[in-house]
């Protein structure tokens, strides 16, 4: 576990290749950029094991490189550790959310909510899967990753 000084945070997406690698790229890129990234612990996983151990998406990759966020990932599944072990687990849409909630273990330190409920815009609220479209979808995610 983390120290007092220190917060842990998981993003969470269905399969931990497309969105949650990318925010956890663009929150460990943030941290440093503010100089408080060695008072954050940051991970992805997926609710769903589908791509275990795969790296992103090239599409992911792509994008982070072009906006210089350095990104290097190997899916996972969510374990229940996960509930005991972070502050924070922050998924990217609502099926996620009710995928996290049913899996939460009684008693679980974790707060779970939706990554974009701290965004302060409305639009951000929900973080849609970019897996079956074109580039422009993970453009988006990277500008609401980012907010």
């Amino acid at each position: 576990m983390a120290d007092d000084a220190t917060t842990k945070v998981l993003l969470v997406c269905l399969g931990n290749i497309c969105r949650s690698p990318m925010a956890e790229a663009v929150l460990a890129h943030q941290a440093k950029a503010r100089g408080v990234r060695d008072r954050l612990v940051v991970d992805s996983a997926g609710t769903a094991a589908y791509h275990a151990g795969e790296p992103p998406d090239r599409r992911t990759v792509q994008t982070c490189k072009t906006n210089g966020v350095a990104i290097s990932h190997r899916a996972r599944k969510v374990r229940a550790a996960d509930f005991g072990e972070f502050d924070y687990i922050l998924c990217m849409d609502e099926g996620n959310l009710d995928d996290l909630n049913r899996v939460k273990p009684a008693g679980a330190r974790a707060h779970v909510a939706l990554f974009g409920s701290y965004s302060s815009q409305a639009g951000d609220r929900i973080i849609e899967d970019p897996y079956y479209g074109g580039t422009d979808g993970f453009r988006t995610n990277f500008a609401q990753l980012t907010r």
